[in-house]
């Protein structure tokens, strides 16, 4: 085992240098992701006790996204990338301490809060997927999504479990005087994680990332390819809210604590997370699609199940395919997306920064799209209905994205 171990570490050691730096700074976010994905819904659950706010919260999220997506553009002409990038991971932790330490947080409170820590997300993600664009060739793109995936896996399994942990040990308990319950929990867990963002920002800062050079970014036409990718975005977005909000409110509303949360996803967790490791380092661009199909399977399936047995154990197959779906399906998606970006920012000779900015575009109409409907249905049909079958719609129209997808790359290495 030790000498597996050491051979896969001197093969990550092989790795151009950026491409390392840019996986150890997202190993350690992937430590702050979860908290921001469960627990922030959980904490919206816990304050208004309702799925269809969380839902306004994450709607508010990506319109922040947006907003700091469209001005990172310009920040990019002034600013090193790396900076920007630091900003956010910085940022992200500032606004959910900003949101935790608000007493009897309101309606037009919460979507403030959402709209900044989608700000702060937006910095962060669009400047991580132009490093990792610039960082990476299509041949090892498989390999770094595997590793990041790998990282951000266990951290949703490792994460959960103990702060759910953490939650149920100091409700109730006295020190120094101050008794503490859940909510104050939330903000020594909010706390570690900004303190874990500032060694984030630490770790990118050995970096040597370059910006574009090219430095106009805003287009509103496109080669036909792109608009094709664009497609795809929005059919990722439409399932990408869903994911975000709904294993909190479902574990919520039909099983119990959050910690549940993290007893289900461990179940199923650590056999993905080894498993998306190999298929990273193994697999070849050709195999993506392959691998695409599979975890769309398999989101379709837990939908489906969900929707006839909406109870713990119709929640905890969803759950579990959840855990399998979102890993395959990123690995495959990015490095379909940044092979296309190389083909038409190539063609077209643009700024990589323009195609991340317009994909974004794509990815907040799915997820407008996708939230807008589950926010109808919760408010003109019932919230046990939104739960069962807005799930299902999406992951039906999700499979319209294999199709697209294996054309798609038809196009790109042709």
């Amino acid at each position: 085992m030790k000498n597996k171990l050491l051979t896969e570490y001197r093969y990550f050691l092989t790795m151009p240098y950026n491409m390392r730096v840019l996986l150890i700074t997202n190993m350690l976010y992937s430590l702050v992701l979860p908290v921001v994905e469960i627990f922030m819904a959980a904490y919206i659950m816990r304050s208004f006790n309702n799925t269809g706010f969380v839902a306004i919260f994450q709607l508010a999220m990506y319109t922040g996204i947006i907003i700091t997506s469209l001005t990172n553009g310009f920040l990019l002409k002034k600013f090193k990338v790396a900076h920007l990038y630091s900003f956010g991971i910085l940022l992200s932790g500032i606004a959910m301490v900003g949101m935790m330490m608000v007493k009897n947080i309101a309606l037009p409170g919460l979507i403030v809060s959402g709209t900044l820590i989608g700000a702060a997300s937006g910095f962060f993600w669009t400047n991580r997927y132009l490093m990792a664009l610039t960082s990476t060739a299509d041949e090892n793109r498989n390999y770094f999504f595997g590793l990041e995936s790998f990282f951000f896996t266990v951290s949703n399994i490792v994460v959960p479990l103990v702060i759910g942990a953490l939650l149920a040990s100091i409700d109730g308990k006295r020190f120094l005087g101050i008794t503490f319950d859940v909510y104050k929990g939330y903000h020594i867990v909010t706390f570690i994680v900004f303190l874990i963002t500032i060694l984030a920002t630490y770790s990118l800062s050995r970096g040597r990332f370059e910006n574009p050079v090219q430095k106009d970014f805003l287009f509103f036409r496109f080669d036909r390819l792109w608009n094709k990718q664009m497609l795809l975005a929005a059919l990722k977005g439409l399932v990408q809210g869903f994911l975000v909000t709904a294993p909190a409110m479902l574990i919520m509303k039909y099983v119990g604590q959050e910690g549940s949360l993290g007893l289900i996803q461990s179940i199923s967790g650590g056999l993905t997370a080894i498993l998306i490791y190999l298929l990273g380092r193994f697999t070849k661009p050709k195999d993506r699609i392959t691998v695409f199909a599979v975890g769309i399977t398999i989101f379709l399936v837990g939908t489906i199940v969900n929707g006839i047995e909406l109870s713990v154990f119709g929640v905890m197959v969803f759950v579990l395919c959840k855990v399998f779906f979102q890993p395959l399906h990123d690995l495959a998606y990015f490095p379909i997306m940044m092979k296309v970006i190389d083909v038409v920012s190539k063609k077209e000779k643009r700024n990589n920064y323009a195609y991340i900015l317009n994909h974004e575009f794509g990815l907040f109409a799915g997820r407008a799209i996708g939230l807008g409907l589950f926010i109808f249905l919760v408010y003109t049909v019932s919230e046990t209905f939104a739960l069962r079958y807005a799930l299902i719609i999406v992951a039906v129209l999700q499979m319209l994205s294999i199709p697209l997808a294996k054309n798609i790359m038809k196009e790109s290495y042709a």
